[in-house]
């Protein structure tokens, strides 16, 4: 009996906290004017009037399409003086120039009180419903969006590190370009270059950036080797973005890099060029004949020693312990770039997917 008082004065309870239970929905934008691609900081807020646990909010406004793109930045729920308050901001980047009016969809699911009844008591209805479900539509945000011109838009500096201009012929030419600041980075596509007779290695783009109301905060850089074995040039490259601080176009410029390349002697021509100043002296078959003797002494007084690992041996383990195909090919451009541009140029076009033959393909070269 006492039992089932219980369980009564539970459901009494639980009844009286579900009809009593009310929310209050809130929106908050950072702008009502912004410029394409320009973020935008959304806000929205449900307040209810006590814990509402017997309440399930399904809230997912995140799209990119056409129009615009939403991203998620926080999401959160707390007790705050006995009511229960749910928050939940966003990014809004829209995509074209216009009057916008935005609004989202909510679905407030509240749970029955025959669903709590069942499991109380512990009866299992299956015909009965375990939520109400109720969709309700956020307050409107009312925005004008203009024409930026350019897809790019935040603050942003920029800076290179590159080596000294001048450099011997297959010697590959280190080159890096950093932007910093705040701006939709993720629409900042990666750097090309083609530059008749050289090799142009480049990496990934690498982010480092941090989600904040502002936008994405942090750095975007971009790493480059040349080969070649006569003097280029790097082209300039413009970058144009929207300064939303001094609200006008701009241009991130890097200088073109002019390249001195050293030549270095084939076998062929120093061997030509030493027969063309050698001249005979008779001293220098006294030197010849020395040599020969200490040569034969040395065949016939000691034994042969154990060598010291080789080049070839050496080069065989930096191989060994390259992690991917991209270190392997910067491996083999810092070694010997013209022995090697084949087997380059063969990964690079992707006749050669697997590092295993790679590093087979690499080794045979070498001997």
């Amino acid at each position: 009996m006492k039992n089932n008082l219980g369980k009564i004065f539970l459901i009494l309870v639980l009844s009286l906290e579900l009809f009593a239970s009310t929310y209050e929905w809130s929106v908050e934008a950072s702008k009502k004017t912004a410029m394409t691609n320009e973020p935008i900081y959304l806000k929205y807020t449900c307040t209810f009037s006590n814990s509402a646990y017997i309440y399930t909010i399904e809230f997912n406004p995140i799209a990119d399409n056409d129009e615009y793109k939403v991203v998620l930045l926080s999401e959160n729920e707390n007790i705050s003086d006995g009511k229960r308050v749910n928050t939940y901001e966003y990014l809004l980047y829209v995509k074209k120039a216009q009057n916008l009016n935005l609004f989202f969809d909510t679905t407030m699911k509240k749970t029955n009180k025959d669903s709590i009844q069942n499991s109380v008591i512990g009866r299992d209805n299956i015909e009965s419903e375990d939520y109400s479900t109720r969709v309700i539509r956020q307050k409107s945000v009312e925005l004008e969006i203009k024409d930026a011109k350019s897809v790019l838009v935040g603050k942003l500096n920029a800076d290179v590190n590159k080596d000294e201009s001048n450099i011997k012929a297959y010697e590959p030419y280190h080159l890096e370009i950093q932007i910093q600041g705040s701006a939709n980075f993720e629409d900042l596509e990666a750097f090309h270059f083609d530059i008749d007779g050289v090799k142009v290695i480049e990496e990934k783009p690498i982010q480092n950036l941090q989600l904040t109301k502002e936008g994405h905060v942090g750095s975007w850089s971009q790493k480059f080797a040349f080969v070649s074995d006569t003097d280029f040039t790097i082209p300039r490259i413009d970058v144009q973005y929207y300064d939303i601080e001094e609200k006008k176009l701009k241009i991130l410029g890097f200088d073109e890099v002019n390249i001195e390349v050293t030549k270095v002697y084939k076998k062929e021509e120093l061997i030509e060029r030493v027969e063309k100043s050698f001249e005979l002296k008779y001293e220098y078959i006294y030197y010849v004949l020395s040599f020969l003797a200490g040569f034969f002494f040395a065949k016939i007084k000691f034994k042969k020693r154990v060598k010291p690992p080789s080049e070839e041996l050496l080069m065989n383990k930096k191989i060994d312990n390259t992690k991917s195909l991209q270190e392997l090919v910067f491996l083999l451009v810092l070694s010997d770039a013209k022995r090697y541009s084949k087997i380059i140029e063969m990964i690079e076009q992707k006749e050669i997917k697997s590092l295993k033959n790679a590093k087979e393909v690499s080794k045979f070269k070498i001997s």
